[in-house]
């Protein structure tokens, strides 16, 4: 029996990947800029509605941390960030020297609890300590709550960051996730629904944003003759070579959001007849999720007592890749003394959440392995 690994979410080529590649090669583009780059930040601003200037970086964690900076957060400064996430939404605000404030989910997008979030940001500024700025993330390609969120934002004058590190492709009533708030940041690691290998981009407001963070990403350099710095600047530019896969990439990102809805589809069957055991769905028609992930929230009281840590424990002995959903940043040892706002949402998403093998590259082979896998256990 064929027990080749199946991961969680691996790379998956489309065929002209290497067509780019080489023209950087052929024409000696062999650098941090080139025409790969610029090329890339094109297609991705038509994908998202031809509005919004696109800066390409080495990787989302640049991105968050150009945004902080462009938002003006400096040392000493609060921050507001989702609580259930991974640890790079967090940790450029810890960059900068100011302090992550965490705020809980909610139970339907699993994103940031706008009641939460609410009481954060009073509860911050009675204490003489207005927030800089607001990091939401969409999880797992999930929109979070678009309008609350965004009015909150507004209504208290803070700057909204959207992590859609993990969503693009996915939209809110029919607008593309990353363009909602003041700034959004992608990412194209190798476990996302396209990559780069590594890297990532900001997506700006204005051409003027867009200039100043290719400023700051490469070096903060004065237009001199000679090398000049008044600014801190950073090597955060994406590589035309990394550029390159990207441009073969953005040609196949809308089929590789169909095979993850796919996916998506096939877990619901999947799991339709099992008590106790309930697959991340949209709220609503409003949602179009790009289900980068698909996650599942196992109920132990209605599954003889199996738990999500058993089922994945399960088909890791299949040598099959399942991971249980981000843990909170409020419970991380590296912010255990952080400010956290809420109840215990993203707490019980951790205890009881599994992510499930997902990516577009997925066989019929390998979605049997799954099958018999889960319905042994």
């Amino acid at each position: 029996m064929n027990n080749t690994k199946i991961w969680l979410s691996s790379p998956h080529m489309g065929g002209n990947e290497q067509k780019y590649v080489q023209e950087a090669f052929d024409t000696n583009w062999v650098a941090p800029l080139g025409p790969n780059v610029s090329g890339f930040e094109s297609d991705l601003e038509q994908y998202l509605g031809g509005h919004y200037p696109v800066a390409a970086l080495s990787s989302g964690t640049a991105a968050l941390h150009l945004a902080l900076i462009m938002a003006g957060v400096t040392t000493g400064d609060e921050v507001i960030c989702q609580s259930m996430t991974f640890s790079a939404s967090a940790n450029p605000i810890v960059y900068l020297g100011a302090t992550p404030i965490f705020v809980d989910s909610e139970p339907v997008t699993w994103n940031i609890c706008p009641q939460a979030l609410e009481e954060a940001i009073k509860d911050r500024m009675a204490k003489g300590k207005k927030p800089k700025a607001i990091i939401a993330v969409h999880l797992y390609g999930m929109p979070f709550q678009v309008e609350a969120v965004v009015a909150l934002a507004r209504a208290y004058d803070i700057p909204l960051i959207e992590d859609s590190a993990e969503a693009l492709g996915s939209h809110y009533k029919g607008q593309f996730c990353g363009t909602f708030g003041d700034f959004g940041v992608l990412s194209f690691n190798g476990n996302k629904i396209i990559t780069t290998s590594g890297g990532g981009a900001l997506v700006c407001r204005t051409t003027a944003q867009k200039d100043h963070a290719v400023f700051l990403a490469t070096q903060a350099r004065d237009a001199a003759p000679h090398y000049q710095h008044s600014h801190i600047g950073y090597n955060y530019r994406l590589s035309n070579i990394c550029a390159g896969i990207g441009r073969g990439q953005m040609e196949v990102l809308n089929s590789h959001i169909a095979l993850r809805r796919k996916m998506n589809e096939f877990y619901t069957n999947l799991f339709e007849s099992k008590a106790g055991v309930r697959v991340f769905q949209e709220p609503s028609a409003d949602y179009f999720c790009n289900f980068w992930l698909t996650a599942i929230v196992v109920d132990s009281a209605q599954c003889q007592g199996k738990n999500r840590e058993d089922l994945r424990l399960a088909l890791e002995a299949a040598n099959i890749e399942s991971r249980p959903l981000w843990k909170p940043m409020h419970l991380q040892p590296v912010f255990a003394s952080a400010p956290y706002y809420g109840g215990k949402v993203a707490e019980q998403l951790f205890d009881d959440g599994l992510c499930l093998p997902s990516g577009s590259n997925l066989t019929d082979n390998d979605c049997e392995r799954i099958t018999r896998v889960i319905n042994s256990f």
